[in-house]
This record gives structure tokens, C-alpha cells and sequence, in this order.
């Protein structure tokens, strides 16, 4: 891979920059597909005529982020590609360029249902297996189309033709990244490519402060700011940008609903529809509030139970944890979910009771764990 010179003046007498390059060379050059299947990528996105680009239900920074910016790409190569999501995403979000050619499922259904049946080329990015996707699932399944995962989840599920499946990685977004540096299109990448790519990459390690220890990271990070990108004027839209009853409803919480178990290094909080009533909750409010309590010192643990705003008896689950504790096999034996070590997410048909009891459950299951 290498880098455009008039965005990055390397200057070859310095011996620490020369240093620095000798150095980092080989990860720069990682790449995440062979030979073999970067020639496949080419050639089923150059043979395609209906491309839809999919991501998961209420989707993220990562999953917008990467099919934003892979659908930019696909347009540098003269295609047309449609992103279609399940349903509604978060406020802050709406900065994101390009973000009005996001097409929802259950605004459009007729329509997405008619682009998955004469779809030719379907990129499912940010997931591992179709029931991610909910009332999406039935159209996707069905569609006569080619597919192509890119996803950093354990576990894939998804037949198609490539499967792009990295765990290690930060996000979906690094991916997306490094695929199309390795198609040669590194210099293709501007502004409305990398602050997706960036975006993606921020939400997905909390602002870079879980699963991104690896040196790359930053390397990538490096890279997208020679496009121009303000990665302050990013971490703004994202994380200063709620409203005065979002920040009530986060103080309420974090005063009156969360729980502290000292011994156990662990916490949580729940969320009940009236609480999001009252504090007028809009779709984002609660963005990143599960990192709040590792702050308490010593902590390992936490986790939010919140009531889902549109279905009775269902509670929706995120888990953080640090170290090596692994929320995600929590997330598996108790909430039906998964993810990663460090950050994961389920959900539990029940009311918001019987969702703290299988919170204490599941505590006093892995308290060893939590207590070492």
C-alpha cells in the first residue's frame, strides 16, 4: 500500500521518519483477502448491475459508517448501489455525508422489498448472520442475489460468495478500510470516505478506549487524516451533541437506577419506558451511557437492561466489560446474544423484572470471575 505523496510529503533523510516507515511498513501492508479473492471482489462488482449495501437493525456508527463509505467507493467505480437498513437510527448520526440515501425497511417496505428481489450483488456489512437484520431477514433470504459479508463478529453465519470475517478488528469500518486500499483505491478516498471510516472505527472502540490496542489502528487513523478530516469536529457530532433532556435522563439514571455490587466489580442500570417518557427519549439519548459506570474505580462490568420503546416484553441488553472478563459469553448464556470480549449485547422477551433477575443470575454465575 502506499501512500499518495502529495498528502503525505515522507521525507527519507530523517532517520526517525525513515525509522518509523521501516517499522510500520508490514502492517500497513497486512492485507485481510488474498490475491485470489480480491480478483473475485473485482470482478462480481464490476459484472454487477443492482447492488444493495445492508446493515443491521438499529444500526450504529459502524454499520452506517462502513456502508456509507463502501457505497461511496462503489461509485467512484461507476456503480449505483442502494443501502438499505431495518429501521431507524441515531440522531447524532445525521451528519454523516451521504446519510439521506439511507433507505429504511419499515418506511419503504414495498421498495426494498422490490430491490432484493432484481438485486444482483448484496453486501451484508456490520453482521454475522440474517436475524440480525429482524423484519429484514424474510427479503434478504429470499433475494436471488450474490452476497459478500464483511463483519468483525464471531461466529459468521452468512453463505455467499466472499465472507470477510475479521474479529480481531476494531469494526466493520477498519475493514472496509483495508479492502478497498487493497483494490488500489486508497487514493480514491476523500472526506466523504474517510469521516465515515473514522466515524465507524470511534463508535465502535468507545472512542478508541476498548479493542484497539492494535498499533494499526492508528496507523489507519493517521492515513485517513491526510484526506483533511476534523477528528475533533467528529468526536463533537457523536458525543456533544445530545439534548438538555438526554442529559437529564442519563443524570436520572445514573443517580436512581444504577446498581453497585462492590465485591463483584460489577454494576448495572435499567431503563423502563416510563423513565424514556418522561426525559422524552429520542433514538440515541442513551449512546454510550453502559461505558459510564467502569468508571467507578475497580470496576469490570456493566451492563443496561432498557425496555424497548415499541414492543411490550422486550428488553434490550448491552454489556461492557475490561480486561480479559468476556461479556460476550455472558451475553450468550443469559441474553441470548453475543459479541465481543469487551462489548456485546443481547436482548430477553420479559418485563423489565424478570430481566434484573436474570441480571442476578448471571452475576452470581461468573462471580469468581468478577471477584479475581
Amino acid at each position: 500500500m502506499r501512500l499518495k505523496r502529495n498528502r503525505i510529503e515522507i521525507i527519507t533523510q530523517s532517520p526517525f521518519l525513515s525509522s518509523f516507515f521501516t517499522i510500520f511498513a508490514p502492517i500497513m501492508q497486512l492485507e485481510i483477502i488474498n490475491e485470489s479473492e480480491v480478483t473475485i471482489l473485482k470482478e462480481t462488482i464490476r459484472n454487477a448491475e443492482n447492488i444493495i449495501i445492508v446493515g443491521h437493525k438499529s444500526p450504529d456508527g459502524d454499520a452506517l459508517g462502513a456502508c456509507l463509505a463502501w457505497a461511496e467507493y462503489l461509485r467512484r467505480q461507476g456503480k449505483s448501489p442502494r443501502i438499505v437498513v431495518p429501521d431507524a437510527f441515531p440522531d447524532f448520526l445525521r451528519w454523516l455525508p451521504g446519510i439521506e440515501q439511507v433507505m429504511r425497511y419499515d418506511k419503504h417496505t414495498d421498495e426494498v422489498k422490490a430491490l432484493c428481489l432484481h438485486a444482483d450483488l448484496i453486501f451484508c456489512l456490520d453482521f454475522n448472520e440474517t436475524n440480525r437484520l429482524e423484519e429484514l431477514q424474510e427479503p434478504i433470504d429470499i433475494a436471488p442475489a450474490k452476497r459478500v459479508m464483511i463483519d468483525h463478529h464471531l461466529n459468521p453465519s452468512i453463505a455467499g460468495i466472499l465472507s470477510v470475517s475479521h474479529p480481531e478488528a476494531s469494526s466493520t469500518c477498519e475493514l472496509v478500510f483495508r479492502i478497498i486500499c487493497q483494490l488500489s483505491g486508497f487514493e480514491q478516498i476523500d472526506q466523504k470516505i474517510a469521516a465515515p471510516i473514522y466515524c465507524g472505527m470511534m463508535t465502535d472502540t468507545g472512542g478508541f478506549t476498548y479493542n484497539s490496542t492494535r498499533p494499526e489502528i492508528y496507523t489507519i487513523i493517521g492515513m485517513l487524516l491526510t484526506t483533511g478530516i476534523d477528528k475533533d469536529k467528529i468526536y463533537r457530532n457523536v458525543y456533544n451533541n445530545y439534548s438538555q433532556w438526554a442529559i437529564r435522563l442519563r443524570g436520572y439514571l445514573m443517580s436512581e437506577c444504577l446498581k453497585v455490587y462492590d465485591e463483584l466489580h460489577a454494576a448495572y442500570f435499567t431503563v423502563s419506558r416510563r423513565d424514556m417518557k418522561k426525559f422524552h427519549f429520542v433514538r440515541g439519548d442513551l449512546e454510550g451511557l453502559v461505558n459510564e459506570p467502569l468508571r467507578i474505580k475497580g470496576q469490570k462490568l456493566s451492563v443496561s437492561l432498557r425496555e424497548d420503546d415499541r414492543h411490550d416484553d422486550l428488553v434490550l441488553v448491552s454489556l461492557r466489560s475490561v480486561d480479559d472478563f468476556p461479556c460476550n459469553e455472558m451475553a450468550a448464556e443469559f441474553f441470548n446474544g453475543g459479541g465481543h470480549l469487551n462489548a456485546s449485547g443481547g436482548k430477553l422477551h420479559c418485563s423489565l423484572d424478570e430481566a434484573e433477575r436474570v441480571m442476578q443470575r448471571a452475576l452470581l454465575k461468573y462471580a469468581d470471575l468478577l471477584k479475581t
